[in-house]
């Protein structure tokens, strides 16, 4: 998104967080469906591929956390902080919406 278009929707840095969260929701669904196929899977072969996947799909959320944690975006330890935070971006969302 351009400098002008963001500051024209009010988000500035909100695209980042954004983006950054849809993310972390993919990369948490992703470990979800790798532990459920991993309990379904027959084969020791397909099993081994299935860890190794769910092993590399965990350290990517664990990234992701940190990332977003860092930049002050997931407060996973403090619900007051958090709920700010959400309360900013739901703001910001209906912004938008009236326009």
């Amino acid at each position: 998104m351009s400098y002008l278009l963001k500051n024209l929707t009010g988000m500035n840095g909100m695209s980042d967080q954004v983006v950054a969260t849809d993310m972390l929701i993919t990369a948490k669904a992703g470990v979800k469906n790798l532990a459920v196929a991993l309990t379904e899977t027959a084969t020791p072969e397909v099993r081994n591929v299935l860890k190794q996947h769910l092993d590399t799909a965990i350290q990517t959320h664990e990234n992701l956390t940190a990332y977003m944690m860092d930049k002050g975006y997931y407060h996973p330890y403090n619900v007051q902080e958090q709920l700010q935070v959400d309360m900013k971006s739901a703001d910001t969302s209906l912004n938008l919406v009236k326009g």
